[in-house]
This record gives structure tokens, sequence and C-alpha cells, in this order.
């Protein structure tokens, strides 16, 4: 690996911090790991790493106050966070994408299997975007779970990637939030009424151009 990428990870398990820092650091990383949510503050600024994994429950301060800690600092605005936790509910992962991280992921994970999720996050971590002269288009690879603009990978979580890809399969039309929810989410799981919000919110971020629009009260549409 060209450049060690830096990984700093939270949480109060020691096994759980050892078997991550082995098989992380056999990939080649450099990788630090803190205890409770007020050290993964604090090292984090000293050591400024390109990934932060943070745990939902630790002492000191939660993860999702650390995530929103972070996001208010401008040198933390498009650090790549995820959780890895063992709270498994909706509620807990919409706000933890409301606080500003990129992705959630639930325990029991085999180290492996986050070793190949960190190994292909680092390989999309978008670029910042081309000159103007450059074209402007937006690709949507629906096989491979890819979006592009302007020749950058943008990252999205699963729920973002399948939201996008719906609102842009059909652009100009106007799509009903209970139509969203049954198409992304399905009838089998409940979700609460900002999930959608919370997402759309996290895509146009991500994205930084103006495509999704708000039809306040009924739903929402794509447009270029």
């Amino acid at each position: 690996m060209v450049g060690k990428k830096k990984i700093l990870i939270a949480d109060d398990e020691p096994d759980i911090l050892e078997i991550l820092r082995f098989n992380l650091e056999a990939e080649g990383y450099e990788v630090t790991t803190v205890k409770n949510g007020i050290e993964a503050i604090e090292i984090s600024k000293k050591i400024s790493p390109d990934l932060i994994i943070l745990d939902m429950m630790m002492p000191g301060k939660s993860g999702l106050q650390v995530c929103e800690d972070l996001r208010l600092l401008p040198s933390f605005k498009n650090t790549v966070i995820i959780f890895l936790t063992a709270i498994n509910d909706d509620d807990t992962e919409v706000k933890s994408l409301r606080s500003g991280a990129d992705d959630y992921l639930v325990k029991p994970i085999r180290p492996m299997v986050l070793v190949s999720k960190v190994n292909a996050l680092f390989r999309r971590i978008p670029t910042p975007l081309a000159s103007d002269n450059q074209s402007d288009e937006l690709t949507i690879d629906r096989e491979q779970y890819k979006v592009t603009y302007r020749g950058s990978d943008i990252i999205l979580a699963r729920k973002e990637f399948e939201l996008l890809s719906l609102l842009a399969s059909s652009p100009g039309k106007v799509f009903l939030r209970n139509d969203i929810l049954q198409k992304i989410w399905g009838t089998d799981v409940i979700v609460g009424d900002r999930t959608i919000d919370v997402h759309i919110r996290k895509i146009r971020q991500k994205l930084n151009i103006d495509c999704i629009t708000t039809i306040k009260g009924v739903g929402y549409k794509f447009e270029l």
C-alpha cells in the first residue's frame, strides 16, 4: 500500500480493539485504538485519521456525541466516519446518519469482512471535483453500487445509493414519501418519519450538487 492510511478505532471492548487492530495492520494500515469517546476526540485531533470507526456506547462520550463534535470542526468535515455497533435498529442508524456518519455497520462482523469494506472504502474515497472544463456527468452504476460525478467516485451508504438510484430513474417525476419508504425500506421494516429526510440530506452533502428537489408535504424529485 502506497502511503499508509491512518485509522482510529474507538471501542470500550479490548478484545474487539485487538482483533481489529491486528487484521487492519496486517493489511498495511496505521491503526490507533482508544477506549472512550473523550480519547477519540483528543487523539483524532492529534493524528488526523483518514477513517474513524466508532462504537455507539462508550464511556465519556457516546459515539454519536463524538461524531457530532468532530463534524463541527472544519478539519473533520470530510473525514470518513463509520459506526460499528451491536445496536441494530433503524432509529439508531438514522440518528447516526444525522450526527454526520458516513455508514453504519452492525456487530458481530467478521474481521476480514470489515477489512474488505475498509479496502473498498479507501479505493472509493473521492478526490476534489474536477475543474469546470471537464464533464459534469453524474453516473449511477446500479450493478456495482457506484456513483461518479465529474470523474470522482462518491461514497454513499447502501440506502443512500438506493434512494438516489430510485429518484434518478425518472428525472422530473415526483416520488411520494410513502412510495419511497415502500420501495427502499419495504413493508416489513418500520422507520421514523424523518428517515427519508436524513438520507436525502446526506446525499446532498456528499454530491454537493443541487439535483434533488423537495416538494413540501408530498415527496422528492430528481433534476440536473
